[in-house]
């Protein structure tokens, strides 16, 4: 019997585990892969969304672990995590660069557009950030969710599709309101 599973794809962040821990808390089953998990293998997990995990690489490094673009067309819900987010804008048409400083720490949130997984929570809010590469534009279809000072594209969607990016980490203690984002997304 096939259980409904969401499927996480690890790109190497130090969170991965707690994604899955905060995402089973929510009464999800989860999966992790490695990020760049081939086709056959992503179609035989029948996920009902993909989160794709944060890393420490930057997306342009040499080596650096891509996503298989099966993942964009499943038709399910898919979550992008900083670098995660970082792939899903340069995959799908937007514009990613390398920040000239990284940013890690608090950083504060300004929701700016559609609520989707900000429903029930701040229009302003603390978040976690740990990023070196940044959002320049976004892709075809999607619109620009949160900002913070530095960062323009702290968040984006894609409602059609059900396609989100977070720059910042909803699964950490440091994002208050990171449980109810990811409910939202679930």
């Amino acid at each position: 019997m096939q259980h409904e599973i969401i499927l996480i794809l690890d790109f190497g962040s130090q969170y991965t585990q707690l994604i899955a821990r905060r995402l089973r808390e929510l009464g999800v089953k989860t999966v992790i892969e490695r990020g760049d998990l081939g086709e056959d293998e992503i179609r035989d997990e029948s996920p009902i969304a993909v989160v794709l995990s944060g890393g420490p690489a930057s997306v342009f490094e040499d080596g650096a672990l891509q996503v298989d673009p099966v993942v964009f067309e499943l038709g399910v819900p898919v979550l992008g995590i900083c670098y995660g987010l970082h792939l899903m804008a340069r995959d799908l048409g937007g514009e990613v660069s390398s920040s000239t400083r990284r940013e890690y720490g608090l950083a504060e949130l300004e929701v700016v557009g559609e609520k989707s997984v900000f429903l029930d929570t701040p229009s302003e809010q603390p978040v976690w950030m740990s990023h070196g590469d940044l959002v320049e534009r976004i892709p075809e279809g999607f619109e620009v969710l949160a900002r913070t000072p530095t960062t323009g594209v702290a968040a984006m969607c894609d409602s059609s599709r059900r396609f989100i990016g977070l720059q910042f980490h909803p699964e950490v203690q440091h994002t208050p309101h990171g449980t109810s984002i990811l409910e939202h997304f679930i």
